[in-house]
């Protein structure tokens, strides 16, 4: 099942109550399917920024007809924020995560003090993430946060056998390459707050009065969001109806999306175009999506349009 990121509650989401366990970054989803064989009253949650990684996870628990495992496409971090509930996590797997091995980014490894913040309030007492690894620095630098921050207590036991299966431990295996394995138990939390940060929002639009503008070159335009950005990639003219499709990339927060606006021809009196989010795509409605809406309908001010009523 792929699971939407406003599928909020273990409940909604598994139907039934049993040790919530999450996987970051499942590759090929083998070891998913590996613990929903071998744990089968476990409820297992999976997170891959990968279209690829998605398809191929689907592919492969669907065939294994285990039921339950649930898939994101996107990040960790904004799963663990926003579905898993405050100290209701079982378990943490991170099997192989990208090291970033350049200086200047590391800032996008996952295993970092925020996300161990972050994690000391969604796992139980006595709760465990378990970090298999074959970057040296980047262990040494994990598990030195995590002593740090007195949140946890680290042990270095040998991996699990089933972690040494995976895609990138089979390939590290064949270049010989030593591999680390950590297993960090929580025994404190953060103080720190960490509310939900995805909340669902009414359909946006924006009525305005005007013919659309001919659309002869677009030039990509970026807004910036309090905790992220808007970026309106390109445009193009709908055959048949003259409506105007943007291409628009949300970052904010953990959570990026890809979404399509519209802006065509209004059914209103008092209106001559619409300006709406597409429904093409299944789109999350947010308040990055709300501010895409307006960023358009600026760009159409801009090019004589006038603003006749907005719900932002």
């Amino acid at each position: 099942m792929l699971l939407r990121p406003f599928d909020i509650g273990e409940s909604a989401i598994f139907e039934r109550t049993g040790p919530l366990v999450f996987e970051a970054g499942f590759g090929d989803g083998s070891f998913l399917v590996h613990l929903a064989r071998a744990h089968p009253a476990w409820n297992i949650l999976g997170a891959d920024v990968s279209r690829g990684s998605i398809s191929r996870a689907f592919r492969r628990v669907s065939r294994a007809g285990v039921d339950r495992v649930r898939l994101f496409q996107g990040k960790a971090e904004f799963l663990l924020r926003n579905v898993v509930p405050e100290n209701g996590l079982f378990r943490m797997y991170v099997n192989f995560p990208d090291p970033w091995p350049k200086k200047r980014h590391r800032d996008r490894r996952l295993l970092k003090p925020p996300f161990l913040a972050l994690l000391s309030t969604r796992l139980a007492d006595q709760g465990t993430l378990l970090l298999t690894t074959d970057d040296a620095a980047y262990f040494t630098q994990a598990v030195d946060d995590a002593k740090k921050s007195g949140w946890y207590t680290v042990s270095e036991p040998a991996p699990p056998a089933a972690a040494l299966r995976t895609k990138y431990a089979r390939k590290w295996n064949v270049l010989q390459r030593p591999v680390y394995h950590a297993c960090l138990t929580k025994v404190g939390a953060s103080a720190e707050s960490f509310p939900r940060t995805a909340t669902r929002v009414a359909m946006h639009h924006a009525l305005l009065t005007g013919p659309l503008p001919r659309l002869e070159a677009f030039e990509p335009f970026r807004r910036r969001l309090a905790d992220g950005h808007i970026i309106v990639l390109g445009a193009l003219t709908r055959v048949g109806d003259g409506a105007i499709l943007f291409e628009v990339r949300i970052e904010e927060d953990d959570l990026t999306q890809e979404i399509l606006i519209e802006a065509k021809r209004a059914h209103a009196a008092q209106a001559d175009v619409i300006v709406t989010v597409s429904t093409f795509g299944r789109p999350l409605l947010t308040r990055g999506t709300r501010e895409a809406v307006r960023a358009i309908t600026a760009w159409l001010n801009e090019r004589g349009l006038n603003t006749v009523e907005t719900y932002f």
